[in-house]
């Protein structure tokens, strides 16, 4: 609220300023106006040529107010007070200038990707001149920046648009990929899931099929298995009877008969033994008997040999000794003889002859011998 009038507790000021309270004003000696301390609003569409000479149409928002302290009411009241909507179109026009002269100053690239900083700028040139006519800036938003025609925007977004296509083709491509994958995969599972099932069900079948057979099976088995025991039992039992047989065979047959060639055996070897004992007991009994008729027919055997001698011619070179000599010879081979016949007989008896047999006389022949040249020679003595 600005009151007017009277000269008193001004200072100097054109009129009083009552903010958050009321005031008692006298109504003939005081006049009192509103100056609205609210957010206000004001556009700014402006065509800017940047640094590289490329026109632009740019659109902005400003939001401001009248400041609070005392001094910027003042102002503000000084220049706004009969007509408030001039706050916005001076502003307006203030922001507008100062956009120009900054966009100016920068390419299209930086006004485009940079508009926080052409902001920033923009309020920091303009704060000084705001603040003169007592108004205050909270913010300055802008709001499109096209180029009309010229389409150099267009061109220069142009890579990022092909990126960001490209990008977003990828992107699509790897959804779709994704997406057949997935459809893949669940159509592998179903598959699978319809493999298992028939598989199981194919066990299932199988299994009543074999506990259907088993069952129908289960009777014939059974009787089977029973034919199989009763067969089992014949047989055991006919081996059984066989080994019995086997054993009385052997108790009635076979030990009888090796018990009678046991026997016979030891009666033929008993034989055999006695007839050796009586064959040796003969064997000796013969030598003794011979040795004897031996020594009883030896005087004879001498004596036939001295008869012998009796007709011989025979020279006696040496006397009464030479005749000794041929006694004693003869006596000689009568011994001689006596044992030749001995070993004969020994000699039979160990090959099987029977005592008393010789295959020669074993007797000595004394006959008397002629010479060829003479009928009256010496006799010859074998």
């Amino acid at each position: 609220m600005l009151i007017s009038g009277g000269r008193r507790g001004l200072g100097g000021a054109p009129f009083r300023v009552v903010t958050g309270h009321g005031k008692f004003v006298l109504p003939v000696f005081r006049k009192v106006r509103f100056l609205t301390l609210s957010m206000c609003e004001a556009e700014v569409t402006e065509t800017c040529v940047t640094r590289q000479g490329i026109s632009l149409h740019v659109r902005a928002v400003i939001a401001f107010k009248v400041g609070n302290d005392h001094e910027s009411i003042i102002n503000a009241g000084q220049r706004f007070l009969s007509d408030q909507e001039q706050m916005s179109v001076l502003t307006g026009r203030i922001f507008a200038g100062h956009l120009r002269a900054i966009i100016g100053s920068m390419t299209v690239e930086e006004i485009v990707t940079e508009r926080q900083k052409l902001a920033a700028e923009v309020l920091d040139t303009s704060k000084t001149e705001m603040a003169k006519i007592g108004l205050i800036v909270d913010s300055l938003q802008i709001q499109s920046i096209d180029d009309g025609d010229t389409g150099y925007i267009d061109a220069m977004s142009a890579p990022h648009k092909a990126a960001i296509q490209r990008q977003a083709q990828i992107a699509q491509a790897q959804a779709t990929q994704a997406s057949a994958e997935a459809e893949q995969a669940a159509a592998r599972k179903q598959a699978e899931y319809a493999r298992q099932t028939a598989v199981v069900r194919a066990e299932y079948s199988a299994e009543v099929d074999r506990a259907q057979a088993e069952a129908a099976q289960a009777g014939p088995l059974a009787q089977a298995h029973a034919q199989q025991e009763v067969l089992a039992a014949q047989t055991e039992l006919a081996q059984r009877q066989a080994k019995l047989r086997q054993q009385q065979l052997v108790a009635e047959v076979v030990k009888p008969a090796e018990a009678e060639a046991e026997r016979v055996r030891i009666l033929a070897a008993a034989e055999a033994q006695r007839m050796k004992i009586q064959a040796e007991a003969a064997a000796s009994y013969d030598r003794v008997a011979l040795d004897r008729m031996l020594i009883d027919q030896l005087p004879q055997i001498v004596k036939e040999a001295a008869g012998g001698l009796a007709g011989a011619n025979v020279n006696v070179l040496n006397g009464a000794d030479g005749l000794g000599e041929i006694a004693a010879g003869l006596v000689s081979q009568g011994l001689t003889i006596l044992d030749s016949v001995r070993q004969n007989l020994n000699g039979q008896g160990s090959d099987g002859d029977r005592p008393g047999e010789s295959q020669g006389s074993g007797l000595l022949q004394l006959h008397p011998g002629k010479d060829p040249k003479s009928d009256d020679g010496p006799v010859n003595v074998d």
